[in-house]
């Protein structure tokens, strides 16, 4: 695979090996980390702080070691957010088209609450609004009762305001696709789903073959996790008739799941069966959405 590696914090690959059972074999994870191009040091280093943070509980030493998670720490930052990537696909699948409407909300939280004010900020970026001007952001999917849960759940709903309207214009530009191309950074998301087509693309074709080591299919795992959590992370979802023609996004998402279902098949090294980390079957459940028709064109 000739395409530059994603740069995994080790913290994150730790979390990412965590089985159904909680634990992390530690052999498994030097070995991968070692294709990351890790070194020893920086494993054991980070494997002690965990501990220190009782993050996880340490038995045996060294390779033979075991780590036991201490709290649900499975999948850590590369843990898909499924809610997120159903709708993706059910956007792909054109089960979710535009109604039209762009969804606004205002607030305005005092100094002394900065802490609440960056959590709302954080949400409805989160959900795939984007600032219009100083505290009024637009989302084009219907987000409003999930803003409002987290509203509440800061206690500051009587700090925002909530707006539907068809009619957005700002400046001259009232075209919904103008608007939505001069709001989100369409071309920074669009090259981060061209890289997700590429690194799948490689990965499914490194994954045809039937003698894949157990130790590479766990690192093009977590590699796929990385490169698809870079890609959807920052993607607000904008419907398709918002999105310029060939719109990287569908195409990306339809190899990633192909390349993951790849992975998820392979046979196991011969000998003892080991289980896989609890991150395929999270990816598993994420991806249970209908097929998108002509995806693969």
């Amino acid at each position: 695979m000739n395409l530059s590696r994603p740069e995994i914090p080790t913290r994150l690959l730790v979390h990412a090996l965590v089985r159904e059972d909680g634990t992390v074999d530690a052999g498994e994870l030097y070995t991968v980390a070692g294709l990351l191009g890790m070194t020893d040091q920086q494993v054991r280093l980070c494997v002690k702080r965990l501990v220190s943070e009782e993050k996880f509980r340490q038995d045996g030493r060294g390779r033979r070691a075991v780590l036991r998670s201490v709290s649900d720490a499975a999948g850590g930052g590369l843990a898909p957010d499924a809610d997120h990537i159903r709708y993706a696909y059910r956007q792909d699948a054109g089960l979710a088209p535009w109604d039209g409407a762009w969804h606004l909300f205002a607030f305005a939280v005092p100094e002394a609450r900065r802490a609440v004010r960056d959590a709302l900020r954080e949400t409805l970026l989160h959900l795939g609004a984007a600032p219009v001007q100083g505290g009024l952001y637009v989302a084009a999917n219907p987000i409003g009762e999930l803003v409002e849960a987290r509203a509440r759940q800061l206690d500051a709903l009587d700090s925002v305001t909530f707006l539907t309207s068809t009619d957005l214009r700002i400046g001259d530009v009232t075209d919904p696709a103008q608007l939505a191309a001069h709001i989100w950074p369409l071309d920074t998301i669009a090259a981060r789903h061209e890289h997700l087509t590429a690194f799948a693309t490689a990965c499914t074709e490194r994954a045809a073959g039937s003698a894949l080591p157990e130790a590479e299919r766990l690192t093009m795992a977590v590699e796929l996790a990385s490169e698809f959590s870079a890609a959807m992370t920052p993607d607000p979802l904008l419907p398709p008739e918002l999105l310029p023609p060939h719109w990287p996004g569908r195409h990306a998402r339809h190899l990633a799941r192909q390349c993951w279902a790849a992975l998820s098949t392979l046979p196991p090294d011969p000998g003892p069966a080991t289980p896989l980390p609890r991150l395929f079957r999270l990816y598993a459940d994420a991806f249970t959405v209908p097929e998108e028709p002509g995806a693969s064109t």
